[in-house]
């Protein structure tokens, strides 16, 4: 092992530029993430016109690739160069930060598996407000979609969800030709087409109830994730674990060169 040399103390070469090594990673992923990000709102106009982002009312995806590229873009930097300038704040700022994620995942965990009845509440409640706002983004759209095809469902708890959609509402009186439909994501897709038909969902509920699951899959999307979880929980549980040990060897790593670099200022302090 090699090490930087001082009077009394030193400072381990392996564990500084192991969690520079480490922090490298996420600096760029953080870069990548704020670059697909910015260049999805270049795309929608949003960088010309900053209002279209409050005046969504859903979740804008692109919002959350940006929270997350500017998390990780800060503790990647954070991490980086305080490994090597041997920074005690920046390490201390990196340490800190991972510390609290981490407590907060577990947190989220723990609070969600206590209070099940909340949770599906407000996870229906956010999937009734997005699907409000279908047609206003192409990026909501476009997730929306495929959750619903990925899963086989069609709105939160059942296709009458889509009636609080302006576009697809029975009631409104407006003329949209989807008027009273689902859209093309929520329709049982036939394996003689090759192209995918966008006007499979027009008119769908104006059949009979009965008929429905003929034409479109009338589960919820959330009593899908809810039957999805239990079947892959192994593959969760072990995403989850894998981020925790990622998280925990990162903090290892800054509070043992932190100690290093402590030990070395309080040597030479003599």
């Amino acid at each position: 092992m090699h090490y930087y040399r001082y009077s009394n103390a030193e400072v381990s070469c392996w564990y500084k530029y192991l969690l520079f090594s480490y922090n490298i990673v996420f600096w760029l992923a953080g870069v990548a993430f704020l670059a697909a990000g910015l260049w999805a709102w270049s795309e929608k106009g949003v960088l010309s016109d900053l209002t279209k982002v409050t005046g969504l009312h859903g979740l804008d995806p692109v919002v959350l690739v940006l929270l997350v590229g500017i998390v990780m873009f800060t503790l990647g930097f954070a991490g980086c160069v305080g490994a090597l300038r041997e920074n005690i704040c920046l390490l201390k700022f990196f340490c800190g930060a991972i510390m609290f994620i981490f407590l907060l995942e577990m947190a989220v965990a723990v609070l969600a598996f206590l209070f099940q009845d909340w949770v599906r509440d407000r996870v229906k409640e956010f999937f009734e407000n997005n699907i409000k706002s279908y047609r206003d983004d192409i990026d909501l759209q476009n997730l929306i979609d495929s959750l619903q095809k990925i899963n086989h469902c069609c709105g939160a708890q059942g296709p009458d969800d889509w009636d609080l959609n302006i576009y697809f509402n029975c009631s409104s009186e407006s003329k949209s030709r989807e008027k009273c439909g689902v859209p093309f994501s929520c329709c049982i897709p036939d394996p003689a087409q090759k192209v995918v038909n966008t006007q499979c969902g027009y008119d769908v509920r104006k059949k009979s109830k009965s008929q429905w699951d003929d034409y479109i899959f009338i589960k919820g999307c959330i009593l899908a994730l809810e039957a999805w979880l239990p079947r892959n929980i192994y593959i969760v549980a072990g995403v989850f674990i894998a981020i925790s040990l990622l998280q925990i060897f990162g903090i290892f790593l800054a509070r043992t060169l932190i100690s290093d670099i402590e030990a070395v200022k309080a040597g030479n302090a003599f």
